[in-house]
Formats: C-alpha cells, sequence, structure tokens
C-alpha cells in the first residue's frame, strides 16, 4: 500500500534518487528565487528591460517600505485573518461534530450523508461561482467578510469531514463502548474521550484549512470589491501603478503575504506531522 523506503531500493535507484531530489527541489524554487530576486531588483531595472538579469542594485528596503507606505497591504492583512481565523474555527469546529456522527453510529442515511460530503468536493468551484454571488447578493453579504468565512466554512466543510471521520472510525471503538456501559452522556463522550485524541487531526486540518484559505484568491475577488473587506490575495494588485506594472512591489508584497501561512506551519509543525501521520494508517 505505501512505498517502500528508498533504503530497501538498488543501488542504482538510491544514486538516482539522490541525483534527482535537489534537481527536483531546485526547480520547485525556482519560481519562489525569482520573485525573491524581483522584489530586491530596483524599478530601473525594468524600464532597462533587465527582468531576469542580476539587479543593478540591492533596493529592498526601499521597495519593501513602500509596499507599506503606498498600499492599504496593512489592511488587507488584516482582513485576511478576519476571513481565515474564523474559517478555520467554524470548518473544524463543524467538521469534528459531523465527523464524530458518521464514524460512531450507524444509520441508514450513515453512508449516503457520507458520500453527499465527499461528492462536494468533486464539483469544480468555478461553475459554483455565478449562483454564489447571486446567492450573497440577495442575502445582504455580498462585498462583506462575512460573506466569505460563510462560503468558505461551508466549502471547506466537506474536506473536513472527511478527514475527521476517517480519523475517528480509526480510534479504540472500545472506550466509546465502555463509557456508554458507565452511563456517560454522548455529549460528554465526545467531549472528554474522543476530542482530547483529536488533538493532532485538529492541528493538521487546522494548518491545511488556513492556507487554502488564506491562498484564496478566486473568490477573494468574486465575492469582494472594496478595500474595506478584500483579503491580501485580492489586495495585490493596489501596488500596480495606473500605466505601469511594478513587479518590483507586487513581488515584495507577495513574500509579505505568503509569511503568516510559513508562520503558521513551522509553529504547527510537530502537530501537523503527527496529525497527517497518525490520519495515514487510519481506515
Amino acid at each position: 500500500m505505501f512505498p517502500a523506503p528508498i533504503q530497501k531500493s538498488s543501488t542504482l535507484v538510491q544514486r538516482g534518487y539522490k541525483i534527482m531530489l535537489p534537481i527536483a527541489l531546485f526547480v520547485w524554487l525556482v519560481p519562489l528565487i525569482g520573485v525573491a530576486i524581483t522584489s530586491i531588483r530596483p524599478a530601473g531595472d525594468f524600464a532597462a528591460g533587465n527582468y531576469f538579469g542580476i539587479p543593478s542594485g540591492f533596493a529592498g528596503v526601499e521597495n519593501y517600505t513602500a509596499v507599506f507606505r503606498d498600499s492599504p497591504i496593512g489592511l488587507y492583512i488584516l482582513n485576511s485573518f478576519k476571513v481565515t481565523i474564523p474559517t478555520v474555527i467554524g470548518a473544524v469546529a463543524l467538521s469534528c461534530l459531523t465527523g464524530f456522527a458518521l464514524a460512531v453510529y450507524k444509520f441508514k442515511a450513515n453512508l449516503l450523508l457520507f458520500f453527499m460530503f465527499v461528492a462536494g468536493n468533486f464539483i469544480p468551484f468555478q461553475i459554483l461561482m455565478v449562483p454564489v454571488r447571486d446567492m450573497t447578493l440577495r442575502a445582504g453579504l455580498y462585498d462583506t467578510t462575512m460573506g466569505l468565512v460563510l462560503f468558505h466554512v461551508a466549502f471547506q466543510t466537506g474536506f473536513c469531514t472527511l478527514f475527521m471521520r476517517n480519523f475517528i472510525k480509526g480510534l479504540p471503538f472500545a472506550l466509546i463502548e465502555s463509557a456508554r456501559v458507565e452511563g456517560v452522556s454522548e455529549w460528554k463522550i465526545f467531549r472528554h474521550i474522543v476530542l482530547p485524541l483529536m488533538r493532532p487531526a485538529i492541528a493538521a486540518l487546522s494548518v491545511l484549512v488556513f492556507t487554502f484559505v488564506w491562498n484564496d484568491y478566486f473568490w477573494a475577488t468574486v465575492l469582494v470589491q472594496g478595500q474595506h473587506a478584500m483579503p491580501v490575495t485580492a489586495g495585490l494588485y493596489s501596488l500596480n501603478g495606473q500605466w505601469v506594472a511594478a513587479w518590483h512591489l507586487v513581488s515584495a508584497g507577495s513574500l509579505v503575504a505568503a509569511l503568516p501561512p510559513v508562520a503558521m506551519f513551522f509553529i504547527m509543525q510537530k502537530h501537523f506531522i503527527a496529525g497527517l501521520t497518525l490520519g495515514a494508517t487510519k481506515g
């Protein structure tokens, strides 16, 4: 089921792995390296046609200062937090409850409900653009932070429920049966027995949802127009000039916008890896 460790492969395969791994890593890092170099490139380089060469000077301090001075990127980052944090809390909380119900309780519609949650993950979100926009307009949620939060919670709950249901399904069911024999209520079983065991999965899922929602660009441009609610991914366009694209400022702003999810991953790294490792062995 799982790939064999590279140490158990032949010598030729191990040598090929050692050669291809740094090459693949370099290819994967090339775009990020290009953005980082562009973010410290002087504006004059673009006028001179020096897009990919060595920068003529270091303008990192000037570019990053201009990002905060000439654009409301601080407001955009705050808006992203206002959207992302409630979404993570809402989606993870709902998926813990739905995952518990689908994993523990046996009823006729159990499998049907589970398939409904799974099927939602296979719908291309682009085809939902018009109906979702019309629905938010009619509900008075268009161009609001709350509208984005509610949509993301609804859209992320399907994947989160699939993740949590599979995780809880692999927990020792004898613990739940023993608690029921002792007369413990279902809510207390969930709160005091199942929920503590779900902490690694909750941490891993929180990192994933935080990254998905923070990096969202499509819905940020479809459901929001004004600066008061615009997330940072959609607000980076304000760094461009009216007639000329300021790629050095856009690159600097992009790296600033990427810092929160990167920090989130490193803070939760141990719990994230533990959650994914435990989840990989659950049926």
